[in-house]
């Protein structure tokens, strides 16, 4: 009797197990580390990002080169995940990333910002360069090649600049910046840069994502973001200027210069900005961008050298999406993956203005979460107001000033002839004073508020002081009025890490290894 009982309970418990992991859902793989490379562009918003993730106990690690190399390193599984701007197909030969698939994730809006090192007339730094389009074009195509070039003197009101010849730093190797800026370039002066491109035995037919030192009669090459916008602030850089990430210039404090878009304005990279030409880009099936309409955004707000920024990721083999070839092996990586890329779709945009960038419209968070169905399977998370910290979802770009106004919209353009006021004294050289055809030479005059061509000196923001308004709203006054410095968003503090490692983490590990060590220690000197 008791061998049945007992055979009977065995059945019982047996059933109880199978039903309960038949009930349970099957526990989700531990996270583990995940190395990624690529994008310099995205390189500020990438180390936020992994901070915070460290912070949340995720391991991610990520190493700015540039976009192609990131997409190299990708195709040889050398790296989890790229970062890129420009895709697969514009690093012009057999597709790397084809054996291994992919899909590209956009992760944040961003901007190409154009920094410069100018004197004016008067030896005090330029704060208020305007440049359009097609001058911006014919600067970095060589075709251009002196600040007191007539394209740049009209772009900002008929004031010219001295005759200092211009030195174009650019990006060494291959960059995904220089493809997102020289498609900008094409698109905007086309028969110029058709003669340009065959000139220097560059491509037309994809991106243009490196380039020859001979491009123009003055180079310098630098290697990476940072390194660029460190040239062009620096001495070595006086009448210099470049192409970056605007982060770069907010980290390392160089003027940017205001572009004018398709409607006549002239505005810099802020998130409004980008996030108004952003308004009229397409993406593709695989959702890669097309930019063409964003060059020719004639919203008033737009900065049209605007774009977005991918992580390239694997993903489950899909007819709808035939460069899918398979999730990873590795369910830890998966794991790592989908948090991390959750939490930047949401919580991760909330801080990009403050830093440079632009956070992503709501319909490309919720294409982050299709991306990660896409490596996890099932149906993808709908994200909305209520359960993503993306500010966009509530109409804002999140906690940052307003762009300032163009602190020279409402000066007076320049009569022909009149001469340009030099520095104090009206001396010669640098700060001597410039004359027109029969104007003679003006002396140095008092600007505020001028509204006499001939009288304004030598940065036409001078004479906007009482226009100017600070990013606090505040009418500004004196010489700093509508400076880029004044106007700037709040500024970015790098993590405060060592060696890679939040100081608190540290902390913690001190606590929990230090007691033990003191008292082993004690216990050594009382069994003494």
């Amino acid at each position: 009797m008791r061998s049945v009982f007992r055979r009977a309970l065995l059945v019982v418990a047996a059933v109880l197990v199978v039903a309960l992991a038949v009930g349970t859902p099957q526990a989700q793989a531990a996270p583990a580390r995940i190395n990624g490379s690529g994008s310099s562009y995205v390189g500020l918003a990438m180390q936020q990002w992994v901070a915070d993730a460290t912070t949340n106990g995720l391991q991610t690690n990520y190493l700015p080169t540039s976009s192609p190399q990131g997409l190299q390193a990708y195709g040889t599984s050398t790296i989890d995940f790229a970062g890129t701007e420009a895709e697969f197909s514009a690093l012009g030969k057999q597709d790397p990333g084809a054996g291994r698939g992919y899909q590209y994730v956009p992760d944040v809006a961003g901007a190409v910002a154009i920094m410069y090192n100018v004197d004016d007339p008067s030896g005090k730094p330029l704060k208020s360069l305007h440049l359009s389009r097609v001058t911006v074009a014919k600067i970095f195509m060589g075709l251009i090649t002196s600040w007191d070039d007539p394209a740049i003197t009209a772009d900002n009101k008929g004031y010219p600049l001295p005759a200092q010849p211009i030195t174009v730093v650019y990006r060494s190797g291959e960059s995904g910046t220089t493809a997102l800026f020289y498609d900008f370039v094409a698109h905007v002066a086309p028969n110029e840069f058709a003669a340009w491109a065959a000139k220097n035995q560059l491509p037309t037919d994809v991106r243009i994502i490196s380039l020859p030192q001979t491009f123009a009669p003055k180079t310098v090459a630098q290697g990476s973001s940072d390194q660029i916008a460190q040239f062009t602030g620096s001495g070595a850089g006086k009448w210099s200027i470049s192409y970056d990430e605007f982060g770069y210039a907010k980290t390392y404090n160089v003027p940017a210069a205001w572009i004018q878009n398709e409607s006549g304005e002239y505005v810099q990279p802020y998130a409004q900005n980008i996030a108004a030409a952003l308004k009229s880009a397409t993406l593709r099936q695989d959702l890669s961008q097309e930019l063409s309409g964003v060059y020719v955004s004639k919203d008033p707000a737009a900065y049209p050298i605007s774009a977005y920024s991918y992580m390239v990721t694997q993903c489950a083999a899909d007819g709808a999406r035939p460069t899918c070839k398979g999730a990873y092996a590795s369910p830890g990586i998966t794991e790592t993956l989908a948090k991390w890329l959750r939490y930047i779709a949401c919580d991760g945009q909330a801080n990009m203005a403050a830093i440079g960038y632009s956070p992503l419209p709501p319909n490309l968070s919720n294409e982050i979460a299709k991306s990660i169905a896409r490596m996890q399977g099932g149906a993808p998370e709908v994200l909305t107001a209520d359960n993503c910290a993306n500010p966009t979802f509530t109409g804002s770009v999140g906690k940052a000033p307003p762009p300032p106004a163009d602190p020279i919209k409402n000066v007076a353009p320049r009569a022909a002839g009149a001469g340009v006021a030099g520095g104090a004294g009206g001396g010669a050289g640098a700060g001597g004073a410039k004359s027109g055809a029969g104007a003679g030479t003006n002396t140095a005059t008092t600007v505020a508020g001028a509204t006499d061509p001939g009288a304004v000196a030598e940065d036409p923001a001078a004479a906007s002081e009482e226009l100017a308004v600070g990013a606090d709203g505040v009418t500004a006054s004196g010489a700093a009025a509508g400076a880029y410095r004044a106007t700037s968003p709040v500024g970015y503090d790098r993590p405060d890490t060592a060696n890679g490692f939040p100081l608190a983490i540290l902390f913690v590990l001190a606590l929990i290894i230090i007691p033990p060590v003191i008292g082993s220690g004690m216990s050594a000197r009382k069994g003494r």
